[in-house]
Parts: structure tokens; C-alpha cells; sequence
């Protein structure tokens, strides 16, 4: 098996467990895998996942108040179904895109082995409050922005790491704020997993800027025009204030691209 069959049978995988350890294995042996350089047929049952959460609206997904102990449970859950989220769409850039450099399946991979990680860690933190994975309903808003990019690899790059996940760069700090006012012992367990996954998070949304930027140059694009472009042809969620201006200088996004969220 090479390396991109291999992550397609990891996104297939429908347990969590089971999909972390594939994860884990295939990074550990990702270096000294082939690479195939054509496409892979398309299987019709992606991504591999659980029967619940149950999936609704993102208007339907409860409120989560960190206030009470079920409020707290809630908002864990859900930062834990993005994390799950992650691993799949890392999964899916390494199988999907063909003829690319090694480096951009490896930088993938690295990115899906760190949200096993975290997803890890938050899962077993539920499970410190009474929870499991599934216990909450959840949205599909990550992986539906997947699908809708599928053929366009520019604007996979652009519009997946770029924008939704780069949102976690925005939120994570103020999540941290609620948590940090309740002061419990398990508020404060959640805060220090959330310090680990933005410091990574960061990296990974780096590796979209390095990419979609390679792409915008090797296809002659200009990255900053062409982003809006891409937003509008796909209905990307326009972003809105307040961000993470310090984390997102840290993940490459250049001054003009911080003018362009802030309307200038």
C-alpha cells in the first residue's frame, strides 16, 4: 500500500478510536512509504463516521454556556467534533490532490496526526464530565466547505485552512477568557488543552498559507485577489472582528491579506 491509499482508508475508518490509530501508524511510517502519482478512484461513502453526533443545522446545535457543568460539557464536545473534523479534511487533502510535491502529503499528515492528538485530548477530558463523543449534536460546516472544494485544490487550500479552521485562531483566545472567569478544575483542564491545540493550530494554518501560495504562484494567481474571488464563488462564510491578529502573523497571513478581513 502507498501512502495516499493508505490515509484514504483512515478517512473511510467510521470509529473514532480506530481512525486516531490508523493516524498515528501512518504518520510513523509515512517517510519510508511510496507515493502514487495518479488519481485515486473516489469511494461514495466519505467521510468515515460515527452515527452521532447527530448532525443538524448550525442553528440547532445547543448554546454552550460554560456557566454549568452541562454547559461546559457541551462547549468541550463541540471543539472536540471540529478536531474530529480536522483529522478528516487533512485525510482527505493527502488522498484527494494528486501530483503535488511529497512535502504537501507530509505536511498533511502531520496536521491529521496533531488533531488525533487533540481530539484525543478532549475526548477523554468528556469523558471526565460525565460525556462521550456523540452525547451533543453537531453541524457539518467543515466538511461541507470539503466537499465543495473537492475539485479545486486552490480553493481547498484557500477556504478550508485558510478560513474555517484559521477561525480557531479567533475564538480559541476568547473560549479560554470564559473558561478562565468559571475557574473550576475541569474549566481549567480545558484551558490548557486549548493552549496546546492553538499553538498548533497555528502551524497548521500556516501550512495553508504555504500552500495556497505556492499554488497562486505556480498557476500565476495573485493570492490576495483570487481569495476573494474563491469566497465568492463558493459562498465561504465572510469572517467578522475581532481577530487574532498576533496568531494569524504568526501563520503567514501578510499585512494586506489582515487588510482585506478588516474591510480595508
Amino acid at each position: 500500500m502507498e501512502l495516499r491509499q493508505l490515509a484514504l482508508q483512515a478517512l473511510r475508518l467510521p470509529d473514532p478510536a480506530q481512525k486516531v490509530t490508523a493516524v498515528q501508524q501512518l504518520w510513523a511510517e509515512a517517510g519510508a512509504l511510496p507515493l502514487a502519482a495518479g488519481d485515486l478512484p473516489a469511494p461514495g461513502d466519505l467521510p468515515g463516521r460515527p452515527a452521532l453526533p447527530q448532525l443538524v443545522h448550525p442553528a440547532r446545535v445547543p448554546r454552550r454556556p460554560p456557566a454549568s457543568a452541562a454547559g461546559r460539557a457541551a462547549l468541550v464536545h463541540a471543539i472536540c467534533h471540529i478536531e474530529f473534523n480536522a483529522i478528516n479534511l487533512a485525510l482527505d487533502a493527502v488522498w484527494r490532490f494528486a501530483g503535488l510535491p511529497r512535502d504537501f502529503y507530509l505536511d498533511w499528515l502531520r496536521v491529521a496526526h496533531e488533531e488525533a492528538q487533540h481530539f484525543t485530548l478532549l475526548s477523554e477530558h468528556l469523558g471526565t464530565l460525565g460525556h462521550g463523543y456523540g452525547d451533543f449534536s453537531a453541524h457539518d460546516g467543515l466538511w461541507a466547505m470539503c466537499e465543495k472544494t473537492g475539485g479545486d485544490i486552490v480553493a481547498r487550500m484557500a477556504l478550508v485552512p485558510r478560513t474555517l479552521e484559521a477561525r480557531g485562531l479567533d475564538a480559541t483566545p476568547q473560549i479560554q477568557a470564559r473558561l478562565r472567569q468559571v475557574g473550576s478544575a475541569d474549566a481549567l483542564r480545558a484551558v490548557e488543552i486549548l493552549d496546546i491545540i492553538l499553538r498548533e493550530e497555528v502551524g497548521h494554518v500556516a501550512i495553508g498559507n504555504h500552500w495556497y501560495r505556492w499554488l497562486c504562484e505556480r498557476e500565476g494567481l495573485d493570492p490576495v485577489a483570487h481569495y476573494g474571488l474563491l469566497v465568492e464563488r463558493y459562498q465561504a462564510p465572510r469572517l467578522h472582528p475581532p481577530f487574532n491578529e498576533a496568531a494569524r502573523r504568526q501563520a503567514g497571513f501578510s499585512e494586506l491579506e489582515l487588510a482585506y478581513l478588516l474591510g480595508g
